[in-house]
C-alpha cells in the first residue's frame, strides 16, 4: 500500500553514507517518480566531480551551486530526490526542501563510519585525521537541521534497502492521514463559522 502523496515530492536528508541514494532509487520506483540526486546533478552540469570543485573552487562556490539546482527540482512534481549531506545548513535550501515532503535517514556515527572508511571520493573527508571525531562534529553541527524533517526514520545496522523503505512508506501514510485530518479539521471550522463581513 502506498500514501497518497498527491504528486508531492520526497526530498530525502541525512549525513554522508547513510543510504540517501539507495533509498530514493528504491522509493523512486516504488512511487514511479523520477529520481535525482543534487551531487551528481551539479557534477553533470559543471563536468566536474563534487571533490574537485571543492578543491578548485571551494566549498562556499558548490553550496551556489546546490542552492541552484535545489531551486530547479523544486518547480517540478512527482520526484525523488536525494540531497547532498550539508544542504540542510544554507537556509535558501528549507524553502525549497519544503515544496515536498521531507525525509532524515539518521544513521548511527558506527555505521557510517563503517561504510564510509574505505570511500575516498567525499571532500569533507579527505583532510581528515580521524573520521570518527569528523563525522561526529558534522552531526553534531547539522542534527538539529536534519531533526527539521517531516519524517525521521532512524536506522541500524542489519536494517536493508528494502526494509528501510517500508518503514518509509508506512510513516507516510502517518503523516499523510494526521495531514489530511488536520485539513477535515480546519474545513470543518471554516464552514461553522463563516466568514461575516461588518
Amino acid at each position: 500500500m502506498l500514501p497518497n502523496l498527491q504528486g508531492i515530492s520526497l526530498y530525502l536528508i541525512g549525513m554522508m553514507g547513510s543510504g540517501k541514494t539507495t533509498i530514493g532509487k528504491l522509493l523512486a520506483d516504488r512511487f514511479e517518480y523520477q529520481f535525482f540526486d543534487t551531487d551528481q546533478l551539479i557534477e553533470q552540469i559543471t563536468q566536474q566531480s563534487v571533490s574537485k570543485i571543492f578543491a578548485e573552487s571551494g566549498e562556499s562556490v558548490f553550496r551556489q551551486l546546490e542552492t541552484q539546482v535545489m531551486s530547479e527540482l523544486s518547480s517540478y512534481v512527482r520526484k525523488m530526490v536525494s540531497t547532498g549531506g550539508g544542504i540542510v545548513i544554507t537556509p535558501e535550501n528549507w524553502g525549497h526542501l519544503r515544496s515536498g515532503v521531507i525525509i532524515w535517514l539518521d544513521v548511527p556515527i558506527d555505521v557510517l563510519k563503517s561504510r564510509l572508511e574505505s570511500d575516498t571520493s567525499r571532500p569533507i573527508l579527505q583532510s581528515s585525521v580521524d573520521l570518527e571525531t569528523t563525522l561526529e562534529s558534522l552531526l553534531c553541527d547539522r542534527s538539529e537541521l536534519y531533526a527539521q524533517a517531516d519524517v525521521h526514520i532512524s536506522i541500524e545496522h542489519h536494517d536493508t534497502p528494502e526494509i528501510i523503505c517500508d518503514r518509509i512508506l508506512a510513516a507516510l501514510i502517518v503523516a499523510c492521514e494526521e495531514k489530511a485530518a488536520e485539513t477535515a479539521k480546519i474545513r470543518q471550522l471554516n464552514d461553522s463559522t463563516p466568514f461575516q463581513t461588518h
